[in-house]
């Protein structure tokens, strides 16, 4: 019965990544007040306000399917949650609000896991991959309408893809594309066997790709660590978990090019193999938390 239930009004469940490391790097204290730019199911932000007597949490989304699971999943705190439906890059960041900004960046196992979103080629979807899906561009206006070259370069430069033009060729040859299923067969169907049947399927690289620039993510991102360091009070930490090595490189270099902020790890905090072994998505997530300088 249950299990019926679940297959039917799929649950956004949000198993945080790297706990009790996100409670110490944002050092939550009471009274404070923390800004969860991506708050998903609300599994670092209930984490956050469990921390510390009388924490607010400003939780803001861009799915609305996220936000609504949010506002179920951290209820019972009441007014010391205000959720905002926007994209962290449009957020309007007040100067001197926040003594932590949170951000986990990349794609939730919900988005992965519900087919009809279309961000994962493991089963039959249209090819969506909005996460907030009053945008207008999906994967299918991508891969259906850019050119050979566009596509080579996007999978080359947002998915590292070493076969970017071989696979681009493909696509186009083979277009019109409707489905996620559609659209990876074809990509590993044009690379060699060795490439086809390694540790990744050969379209995890092409998928990744195309949800960045549906996304715009990096750009986000970009406005994301511009703006966030000057809405932090003095002391104020700010910690990103990263998913992928153009995430963390933009995280990197951004955070220790601020003039407001001062790096705290100098490498990446990784997950311990307990929780990898719980919880797979931590495999590659890399940490990072630098804090507003006094003054």
């Amino acid at each position: 019965m249950n299990r019926q239930l679940a297959i039917e009004e799929p649950i956004f469940s949000h198993l945080p990544v790297l706990p009790q490391e996100t409670i110490a790097g944002l050092a939550v204290s009471p009274g404070g007040h923390y800004l969860d730019t991506t708050v998903g199911g609300g599994g670092h932000s209930r984490l956050i306000l469990e921390a510390a007597a009388d924490v607010r949490v400003t939780a803001i989304d861009q799915d609305e399917d996220a936000l609504a699971a949010a506002r179920k999943e951290l209820a019972e705190f009441g007014d010391r949650v205000k959720f905002i439906y926007s994209n962290f890059a449009a957020y309007d960041f007040t100067p001197n609000t926040f003594d932590g900004i949170l951000a986990d960046l990349g794609v939730s196992s919900y988005h992965l896991d519900q087919a009809e979103r279309g961000f994962s080629f493991r089963q039959a979807a249209n090819l969506d991959m909005r996460m907030d899906r009053g945008r207008s561009l999906t994967a299918a206006d991508v891969i259906n309408n850019w050119d050979e070259g566009e596509l080579a370069d996007i999978f080359f430069k947002y998915g590292e893809e070493r076969l970017s033009r071989r696979i681009a060729r493909r696509i186009v040859e083979r277009r019109p594309f409707e489905t996620t299923v559609e659209l990876a067969e074809a990509i590993a169907y044009c690379v060699p066997p060795k490439y086809r049947y390694g540790r990744i399927h050969p379209a995890t690289r092409v998928f990744q790709a195309l949800r960045i620039v549906v996304n715009d993510e990096l750009k986000s991102l970009e406005t994301l660590l511009d703006k966030a360091p000057n809405a932090l009070i003095p002391g104020g930490k700010i910690a990103i978990i990263s998913f992928h090595s153009l995430e963390d490189r933009l995280v990197k270099h951004s955070l220790r090019n601020s003039p407001l902020l001062q790096v705290l790890t100098k490498k990446p905090i990784t997950a311990q193999e307990d929780e990898i072994s719980q919880n797979p998505r931590s495999r590659s997530a890399k940490f990072r938390v630098a804090q507003r300088k006094e003054g």
